[in-house]
């Protein structure tokens, strides 16, 4: 195929502990069909992270990557930051330091870029367990785990926003939206920084965010997010962003109930499909029945009590 895009690939990572994880994604993005890449890794809070990804780079002849230290204010809003500023290509793409991309995802990533009303895009994530024992997870909660198939979309389609876990936007949008806010993101500010971004750049560039479910990567899932206390937190927080995110950044948006369609979708399918499918499973594999319900309801209950939480008191919202 003609290359005509050179891709920025923008990696975040803040400690050694994943190690194994960014060696594992430097090695997907080593492999790729499509090789017009340029790959960004910022560390930041320590330079040993710095010294082991340019020592494993040199060690295993990483193409085109620049690794760089976030010196400024920390965060994965400023830390993406400092990448686009390195970024040399007319796409900048962002993917988390712990997943691994399908051979030809930077191939399907730069496709959707022909169209000229395209101004970002993102794509799938599946779940690569840590361990297998816990693939009961129920799909309509993925989001927890920051994977997909909650959405059940298989086609192009417009979106919302964008996931940063698999996303890009064409370099010129930072010249014309500006950059990530380092006070938006999950315990810090009223959303996710990239729900903000993404509803900043549609707004102000009247262009389309479009999913594509040929870009695909796995997402690693540690044990950690099945714990009760990493679903409440998540559940919480992202019920607490769609609150902020109907509030505060509606005016430009072209019908109120679209904004938070795809969560009234899904919120359906929790009541017309999950229900139903754990009351007779209940009979058959009840053990497994009621893991899943336990974290349905945990699940939903925070969520609430996020949405709602502009009414709580100050103090339950900062514990």
């Amino acid at each position: 195929m003609v290359e005509q895009h050179l891709l920025s690939i923008v990696i975040t990572s803040y400690t050694t502990e994943r190690m194994r994880d960014i060696y594992e994604l430097l090695d997907s993005i080593k492999m790729q069909s499509y090789t017009a890449v340029e790959t960004i890794f910022v560390a930041e809070q320590t330079k040993e992270l710095l010294d082991k990804v340019n020592h494993y780079a040199g060690r295993k002849h990483i193409p085109n990557l620049k690794v760089l230290f976030n010196n400024g204010e920390p965060g994965l809003s400023e830390a993406r930051n400092v990448g686009i500023k390195e970024a040399k290509g007319d796409i900048v793409a962002f993917v988390d330091d712990d997943v691994v991309l399908f051979p030809e995802w930077a191939e399907e990533m730069v496709k959707p870029y022909d169209d000229d009303s395209v101004i970002g895009v993102t794509g799938p994530a599946f779940p690569l367990w840590e361990d297998e024992s816990m693939s009961w997870f129920p799909e309509e909660f993925y989001w927890i785990i920051s994977c997909t198939a909650w959405s059940g979309w298989n086609e192009v389609r417009e979106v919302r926003n964008a996931w940063g876990m698999n996303m890009s936007f064409r370099a010129e949008t930072f010249q014309t939206c500006g950059a990530f806010l380092n006070e938006f993101g999950f315990h810090k500010g009223p959303m996710a920084e990239d729900n903000e971004f993404s509803l900043r750049v549609r707004a102000k560039t009247g262009k389309n965010i479009v999913y594509c479910p040929n870009i695909k990567l796995w997402h690693r899932v540690h044990k950690y997010r099945l714990s009760q206390q990493f679903i409440k937190e998540r559940s919480y927080w992202i019920g607490h962003s769609r609150r902020m995110m109907k509030k505060s950044l509606l005016k430009g948006e072209r019908d109120k109930g679209y904004l938070l369609g795809q969560e009234h979708q899904l919120l359906k399918r929790i009541f017309t499909r999950l229900f139903p499918s754990l009351l007779r499973s209940s009979f058959t594999s009840p053990i497994l029945a009621w893991r899943k319900f336990r974290v349905t309801v945990t699940a939903l209950a925070f969520v609430t009590l996020g949405y709602y939480s502009h009414l709580l008191p100050e103090s339950f919202n900062r514990r």
